[in-house]
């Protein structure tokens, strides 16, 4: 059975980072290897990100268990809005984010019966893709679906990158772009993306 993983945004109260930051690192940390989950990151927004947003990423051996009030009641919380998800062919249980430079958030819609092909022309594009860039794909994963992606036919994933800098990423835009490429026709399947760069602060 894959792992489960939890991907919480919070929204934050104004300057409020470093004593959040500290919370997840000294106290929902240990709380969350106690219960048998592991932090894998808390995300400090870049571009796209409000500037009192930020991102933790939670990684759970079976899904189903009870929230913890380490997290759940953070303090200087404005709101937050917890995404459960689902790996596909990335990543492995024991990856982990890769440190330095910058990590993408890609969500994507897509139809829902589309998704099993979007995750393949995916895993296919990335060796090339990793081997001609400073960039590294850590998971791909499926969203639960609300009832609005129900109603809609929908199914949204999403996509974390490593790359060295916002340059590689530009940079690695060419190969988005190559009108013969896997990404292209991988486009041609998503009804709308959105991306958004972060570093990643913890583990440290």
């Amino acid at each position: 059975m894959p792992a489960h993983y939890d991907y919480l945004t919070f929204t934050l109260e104004r300057g409020s980072f470093p004593k959040f930051t500290a919370h997840i690192r000294d106290v929902a940390a240990p709380a969350v290897a106690k219960a048998g989950g592991e932090l894998l990151g808390l995300f400090q927004g870049q571009l796209g990100f409000s500037s009192n947003e930020t991102v933790v990423l939670l990684r759970w051996p079976e899904r189903g268990r009870d929230h913890l009030r380490e997290i759940d009641q953070a303090p200087h919380v404005v709101s937050q809005h917890p995404e459960m998800l689902t790996p596909t062919v990335r990543p492995a249980d024991e990856a982990h984010p890769r440190k330095g430079g910058i990590i993408v958030h890609r969500w994507f819609t897509v139809g829902a019966d589309d998704v099993a092909d979007f995750v393949a022309l995916s895993n296919r594009a990335w060796e090339k893709f990793e081997g001609s860039y400073d960039t590294e794909i850590f998971g791909l994963f499926t969203a639960e679906r609300t009832a609005e992606d129900v109603r809609q036919g929908a199914g949204r994933l999403l996509l974390l990158t490593y790359y060295a800098s916002h340059g590689v990423w530009e940079a690695s835009r060419d190969q988005t772009r190559d009108p013969e490429g896997l990404f292209v026709k991988r486009h041609a399947i998503t009804r709308a993306t959105i991306g958004r760069s972060s570093l990643l602060v913890l583990p440290a």
